[in-house]
């Protein structure tokens, strides 16, 4: 029968303290329990496992007993009736080496929650029910939500599906791609009566063709003909909620920005609290002149 190395089995150290054993434990359990793993035969294998790990090294005259003999395992029994006489002093001789801790190669556990290595090392009555019993919290669930930013742009409802079941969320205005919302209670479902873990949902929104925001504002190039940025003029912008009409000063220059207040995007949660639209010119030099227009070019250059 090979000998169990417990602390491998929960993935911590010979030092790890008595709250390291325990969140462990309590990680690995979460992950494991049969109520979350019904049909796993080697989910449900491993639970017995940690629970048993957990027996030995919670208990702290189990723990150590089991690091004592370590490997020696086998031949504790006779050791403690030794030392019960008085012909062992607990030191190690020549002959046995510590307690170098084998690679965990697995154990065979029969009808019950303890394999044969427990029960010959620390005897059928050193088992507790407790364990199974132990109350946990259901795993967090992980999704995203993909939208556009004309999408984000607007409070309104969506349907996601998360592990075969529909969930209808209210989308408020103005959330932000990469952010992160909680839905209480809507996780897996706790084991023992614990509480139900929680959904987070990561919104993902794509690159709009026109506009590019930056926290709460919003920018956007508008084209500008030439004579319009010489004379000055109007001309209609594109907003995320219609078109309106701007004032285009005389002797506009090429990459000038106009800024328009509160048009951008709302702000997360404030009602009626915008960004601002950022509109940058850019100006178009005319092309295919006539001769004329040429002309008229070249008498305008002639006079500056």
């Amino acid at each position: 029968m090979a000998y169990t190395d417990y602390y491998k089995i929960l993935g911590i150290s010979k030092t790890a303290s008595e709250e390291d054993i325990k969140k462990a434990y309590r990680k690995l359990a979460r992950k494991l329990h049969p109520d979350l793993n019904p049909k796993d035969k080697e989910a449900n294998k491993k639970f017995q496992q940690i629970n048993e790990a957990n027996e030995v090294l919670s208990d702290p005259e189990k723990r150590k007993k089991y690091d004592q003999y370590g490997e020696n395992w086998e031949n504790a029994e006779q050791f403690e009736k030794a030392r019960q006489s008085g012909a062992y002093s607990g030191e190690r001789g020549s002959g046995q080496s510590g307690n170098p801790f084998s690679a965990f190669d697995g154990r065979e556990f029969g009808d019950g929650q303890y394999s044969d290595f427990f029960e010959q090392m620390f005897g059928s009555g050193a088992r507790s029910s407790k364990a199974g019993g132990t109350r946990f919290r259901g795993q967090d669930y992980q999704a995203e939500l993909h939208l556009s930013l004309r999408d984000a742009v607007k409070t309104h409802t969506q349907t996601l599906t998360v592990n075969g079941k529909n969930i209808r969320i209210t989308i408020p205005a103005g959330v932000e791609d990469g952010q992160v919302i909680r839905l209480k209670n809507h996780g897996a479902p706790g084991v023992n009566g614990g509480p139900n873990g929680d959904l987070y949902i990561t919104f993902r929104i794509a690159p709009d063709p026109d506009f590019k925001r930056v926290g709460n504002d919003l920018y956007i190039t508008l084209n500008l003909d030439l004579y319009t940025a010489v004379l000055g003029g109007e001309v209609m912008v594109d907003t995320l909620d219609g078109k309106i009409k701007l004032k285009v000063k005389p002797e506009t220059q090429n990459g000038t920005k106009a800024r328009l207040k509160s048009k951008g995007f709302p702000v997360y949660k404030h009602e009626n609290s915008f960004g601002d639209l950022f509109v940058t010119y850019n100006i178009l030099i005319p092309q295919h002149l006539t001769e004329r227009q040429k002309e008229l070019f070249n008498e305008l250059s002639k006079m500056k």
